[in-house]
């Protein structure tokens, strides 16, 4: 069987394993699902790629581009991590502004 060649999803997916603010996303997260404090910082890059992996149930990143399941999978993760970012962003941005 050739090897399945990654494109668009392959590597969006591999800049999000190696986005600081996706790995304390995966901590956050794996704090709440298991109800314990998971320090940030714990997930690293190989771990936001095994997340990844599992949850799309594929051996390879590669396989985001062939797959449908897998890339809609993919997708609604990266759609949850970009709402938690941006709610994150704006409590930040609060914080920030001076009380009036």
């Amino acid at each position: 069987m050739p090897e399945v060649k990654g494109s668009y999803l392959a590597r969006s997916a591999a800049m999000l394993c190696q986005d600081e603010s996706f790995r304390l996303y995966l901590d956050r997260a794996s704090s709440k699902k298991a109800g314990v404090e998971i320090p940030d910082g714990t997930h690293n890059e190989e771990d936001a790629r095994d997340v990844i992996l599992t949850a799309c149930g594929i051996k390879s990143r590669a396989e985001l581009d062939h797959n449908f399941t897998a890339a809609a999978k993919f997708r609604q993760i990266k759609g949850h991590y970009q709402r938690w970012k941006a709610r994150r962003d704006r409590r930040q941005q609060a914080q920030e502004q001076p009380a009036v």
